[in-house]
């Protein structure tokens, strides 16, 4: 059998496991790359420089979105085209996912360096943020369109089926960083343009990664010059189910624009460093419980495509229960060891103070975390653009913003951390509602999982 034909011969439960293990290492290595790089950050150049890093992600982010974006929009079809036999559809999509990455990464690259103030501002880089951020935005985005080709094309490689070549997409970028970020921060004194360095050359190291597994042979889906002809009907339906990610990608900068603004109103340039420290905290202790996601999106996918309904409902059961118990393990141990995780990355003792309970608040609703995961990326996995979208949109945009703009005027900065759980669980349970009422409508069928 062919990898992507393992997709759906393999029992459920080992499936998963070879599908999310690598995806979950992948993400656990990236998330350790970079709390280490905001350690290294937080304790050779200041607190204040945390906070330059926290606004410059997430515009950062949001240019290679487009990259993820085409990736997943793309990857979905190449698991269904796959699951009907068609390897020449699954090629095409490929091909005209190469051409669409290329066109919108570099046209974004360019509107960065032209609006970079506007943009700056705009995310939250004031006061003594902004010289910080500046510098680290201005390295960053020369990286910017390789990170959208690796987030594109891993994708892809895990509708392939190959889980371990797209684990060492995320592995290359994290270990480049990590070699990097003392040469440059420490060796070489470079301060922030060091950091930013560091991980700009470890996108280049990524993108160039997947270009020899595409072109070398070793994929079933290296194009032909032909492929990367643009077939709207192709790059349509890649937009309508990609759009999910963007709009996803889109909102959570509209979040981080009110975020970072209402920080700094609230508590000034620590208190963004504080939520910096939150998220890299946030990637690394969820990183089982969104690789269990990344590893049912093919699964899914290709056995929606090849009309095995009992597979689909399976895949969604094992991981929900999976993913639900890791995700207890972590809120225990996140609540039980809160200071500890902050003094890792700074030694100031007011940030420390300010990071731990915002760390205890902010992870109260974890165990719900798969329920509103596993819940938008089926819709998005079967090619059902419209509830994914709106699935997707649920926590940050639906809950989460509003939260954010109202409750701190109550509770002033706590009022902030505050928003998070109560987000979650607002959003698990939609997501729950629609996921279940989905997956009793599937036809009964004879396969066995």
């Amino acid at each position: 059998m062919t990898r992507s034909e393992n997709l759906g011969a393999l029992p459920i439960g080992k499936l998963l496991l070879q599908q999310a293990v690598p995806a979950s290492v992948g993400i656990m290595v990236m998330s350790i790359y970079m709390i280490v790089d905001t350690i290294f950050v937080g304790q050779f150049i200041g607190a204040v420089a945390i906070g330059a890093i926290t606004v410059v992600l997430p515009i950062s982010f949001l240019i290679s979105s487009t990259g993820m974006a085409i990736g997943i929009g793309g990857g979905s079809i190449i698991s269904r085209a796959l699951g009907d036999e068609d390897t020449q559809k699954a090629k095409k999509v490929f091909g005209n996912q190469i051409t669409l990455a290329a066109i919108l990464a570099f046209s974004f690259l360019a509107l960065g360096f032209i609006f970079q103030k506007e943009v700056l501002t705009l995310f939250g880089g004031k006061g003594e943020i902004l010289p910080y951020a500046k510098t680290y935005f201005q390295i960053i985005l020369i990286g910017v369109p390789f990170l959208a080709w690796a987030m594109m094309t891993n994708n892809v490689i895990r509708a392939e089926g190959a889980p371990k070549i797209a684990m060492y997409t995320m592995l290359i970028p994290a270990v480049f960083n990590l070699i990097l970020d003392p040469i440059f921060i420490i060796y070489l004194d470079m301060g922030i343009a060091g950091a930013a360095w560091a991980t700009t050359f470890s996108y280049i190291a990524s993108a160039i990664f997947t270009l020899w597994f595409f072109f070398s042979g070793r994929s079933e889906l290296t194009p032909g010059m032909n492929d990367l002809a643009l077939d709207f009907p192709i790059v349509s339906e890649i937009f309508s189910l990609g759009g999910v990610t963007l709009a996803r990608q889109g909102v959570i900068s509209i979040l981080a624009i009110v975020l970072n603004n209402t920080l700094f109103s609230f508590g000034g340039a620590l208190a963004v460093s504080v939520y910096g420290i939150i998220q890299r905290v946030m990637m690394f202790a969820n990183f089982p419980v969104l690789g269990i996601t990344q590893g049912f999106l093919p699964i899914a996918g290709f056995n929606y495509g090849a009309e095995n309904w009992n597979r689909v409902r399976s895949v969604a059961k094992i991981a929900i229960k999976v993913g639900t118990f890791i995700a207890v393990l972590i809120f225990v141990i996140v609540q039980c060891f809160a200071e500890q995780i902050a003094t890792l990355f700074t030694a100031d003792p007011e940030l420390i103070a300010l990071t731990a309970p915002a760390i205890r608040i902010s992870f109260l609703a974890t165990p719900l975390l798969l329920i509103q995961l596993v819940g938008s990326a089926y819709f998005q996995a079967i090619g059902k653009a419209i509830p994914a979208l709106f699935l997707t949109l649920t926590k940050q945009g639906f809950c989460l913003i509003p939260l954010i703009l109202t409750l701190p005027s109550v509770y002033q900065l706590n009022g902030v951390w505050i928003a998070f759980p109560i987000a979650d669980v607002l959003s698990a349970g939609i997501c729950f509602f629609f996921l279940r009422k989905a997956l009793r409508a599937l036809p009964k069928d004879s396969f066995q999982s």
